[in-house]
């Protein structure tokens, strides 16, 4: 399964990408505002693309986890997990720090959401942040989602914090093409 847009290539995350991946995802700042975030060790990012690449072998996957590429580097990942219905998705995203606000990660969540829309045929995408993850949150407006709930709360167990969450929600039956 590879997804191409005007600038990148996506292709499924595999054990392979080990080190390009520990490096956005165990990196302080760039994880920030992610819920299961930093990987403290390159066992735990082995054991989460592990899972991704044995969900990819499965001939219904319940979730996509995409490896972003620029020129051939792998410079962050985009996922689509799905509800046991596979009728809505809940799309997220992460962009090694050096390679953001560029446009890359609405890119690659533009072309999840044609994936999803076209390929799965899926109603409904939503997609979440941390009330002051004002980059991602601009991404789902750009993507032409909307707020559907602001009263959420996210639960950082790595570091004992909680916050306040957006979920935002685009409605894929009533999208036209292009996104």
């Amino acid at each position: 399964m590879i997804l191409k847009t005007e600038r990148l290539v996506l292709r499924p995350l595999y054990l392979s990408d080990l080190k390009t991946t520990h490096k956005y995802t165990s990196d302080i700042e760039n994880t920030q505002y992610m819920i299961r975030l930093p990987n403290l060790t390159e066992y735990e990012t082995e054991s989460f693309l592990r899972n991704a690449e044995k969900e990819w072998q499965s001939n219904s996957p319940n979730f996509y986890e995409f490896a972003i590429t620029l020129n051939n580097i792998h410079i962050g990942g985009v996922s689509l997990y799905l509800n046991e219905s596979k009728t809505h998705g809940e799309i997220g995203w992460i962009l090694d720090k050096q390679y953001w606000n560029n446009g890359y990660a609405t890119e690659a969540a533009r072309a999840i959401i044609k994936f999803a829309k076209n390929q799965l045929r899926l109603h409904t995408i939503t997609a979440q942040c941390d009330y002051r993850n004002n980059a991602s949150e601009n991404i789902m407006k750009k993507l032409g989602m909307t707020l559907y709930d602001n009263n959420g709360i996210r639960i950082y167990v790595k570091r004992k914090e909680t916050a306040k969450e957006l979920t935002y929600i685009l409605h894929l039956n009533n999208l036209q093409d292009p996104i």
